[in-house]
């Protein structure tokens, strides 16, 4: 792996710990009956306030007149909504794990949409992940609307994947971020104030932790992704899978049921080859 490359994978690395470490806040929120709504508006909405002052410049108001930037970030919606929905019901581990549709279809639509190239043994490979992913959700066989909601959001995550890369030459990482959290918190507005909680130290608490960490995360996937590639960063989402089983067992003590863990190490293993594939090269 040249030099390169393993800045990029260490920066999206830590990105993917954050992500779901916010997402646990937001569990904890959600499963306390406070609206994914509220949880989604106030993490752009601080997010912003917290990166604004770093981010503030000319060039990034500028970026909001490009409709490919308000798609990206509408699809970011969708996305954060989708995985809070389901994780008001359901394990962590378990929503991760079927919202691993998301780097399968960010590899599909990077290669056709952003003409990036194919590997034919990695697209197996996804297709090995899939089938653990299918072992997570359980289509027909104990599938929950949770779980339904969860692989809905890793649709929209890996539509959200391929976006970042599309957009990434449009401007710089924070001022692409900023854009992504002042478009969030402008669409999510109106729900959040309809669904506004008793704001207790507790809940402010856990506000602030779900949208720091969840705007450190991405910001990191953005600076990602402006080093490399989407289908070549891929592999790396699967580091999520880690952070999710553990926090799910740290904060709330759950374990995937038998067939979930399995599927889960599936996914986890798949996506593992997968960067071996990319890192190997024959001997000269």
């Amino acid at each position: 792996m040249d030099r390169a490359l393993l800045t990029a994978a260490a920066i999206m690395s830590l990105g993917m710990l954050l992500i779901p470490f916010g997402d646990t806040a937001g569990k904890m929120m959600t499963s306390a009956g406070i609206h994914p709504f509220f949880v989604a508006w106030t993490r752009y909405l601080i997010g912003m306030a917290v990166l604004l002052p770093f981010a503030f410049h000319y060039d990034a108001f500028q970026l909001l007149k490009n409709w490919r930037i308000w798609l990206r970030s509408a699809v970011q919606v969708f996305t954060i909504c989708t995985i809070l929905n389901a994780l008001s019901t359901e394990s962590i581990a378990n929503v991760f794990g079927a919202f691993f549709l998301g780097p399968m279809v960010s590899y599909v639509l990077s290669i056709w949409l952003l003409k990036e190239q194919g590997n034919v043994l990695r697209i197996l490979l996804l297709a090995i992940g899939l089938g653990g992913v299918f072992l997570v959700v359980k289509p027909g066989f104990g599938m929950t609307p949770g779980l339904a909601w969860a692989a809905l959001s890793g649709c929209f995550y890996g539509m959200f994947l391929t976006a970042s890369r599309w957009v990434a030459p449009l401007g710089k990482p924070v001022h692409l971020l900023l854009t992504q959290l002042i478009i969030g918190a402008l669409i999510l507005t109106p729900l959040g104030l309809i669904h506004l909680p008793a704001i207790t130290p507790n809940v402010a608490g856990l506000v602030t932790w779900s949208a720091v960490a969840s705007m450190l995360g991405n910001l990191f996937l953005v600076f990602a992704y402006a080093r490399a590639g989407a289908s070549t960063l891929a592999p790396f989402v699967y580091v999520q899978l880690i952070g999710a089983t553990a926090y799910g067992l740290v904060f709330f003590g759950n374990w995937p049921d038998q067939i979930s863990a399995i599927g889960i190490a599936v996914i986890f293993g798949s996506g593992i080859a997968t960067l071996f594939l990319r890192t190997s090269r024959p001997a000269p």
